[in-house]
């Protein structure tokens, strides 16, 4: 039997994707919030990478691109006095941007949290670090199912 999906069930998949992103960000935000200060340079500097000039100032009333352009563009270290100045609410914020240019980027938090034996005890990076494995997996299983034309 040939299924076709409904309006419902595609507009049912592009909700749940969208839940996800969010839900994605706002664990980025709670892990960022009670990481270390070091942790928190590391993770800013992770996610403002793939980031130009202009969506650095755009994000969070421009206080990435001044963190930025402080920290010697494009050769970014974000410094631990810069990054204590960042809310968790900024960094949403910058992974909700984030994942519209690059979900790559985001996806790649995983691998930087599960290398780090500072946040190896966070219940809140446990979390993300499976959520981003898994949304990882689902794409990359989606893609399979996509002819080779359209990679």
């Amino acid at each position: 039997m040939n299924h076709n999906p409904t309006i419902e069930e595609a507009s049912s998949e592009r909700v749940t994707c969208q839940v996800s992103e969010i839900t994605i960000a706002q664990l980025v935000g709670q892990v960022y919030e009670f990481a270390p200060p070091a942790e928190r340079s590391r993770l800013l500097e992770h996610l403002l990478r793939p980031l130009g000039v202009l969506s650095l100032v755009a994000v969070a009333n421009g206080i990435f691109a001044k963190i930025s352009f402080r920290s010697g563009f494009p050769d970014l270290h974000v410094q631990i006095e810069d990054a204590q100045n960042v809310q968790a609410s900024d960094v949403i914020t910058l992974v909700n941007h984030v994942q519209q240019i690059s979900v790559h980027a985001v996806d790649g938090l995983a691998d930087m949290l599960a290398a780090s034996p500072v946040m190896a005890g966070s219940a809140a990076a446990a979390l993300l670090i499976a959520v981003l494995l898994q949304r990882a997996r689902s794409r990359r299983a989606g893609d399979r199912a996509l002819p080779p034309s359209m990679v």
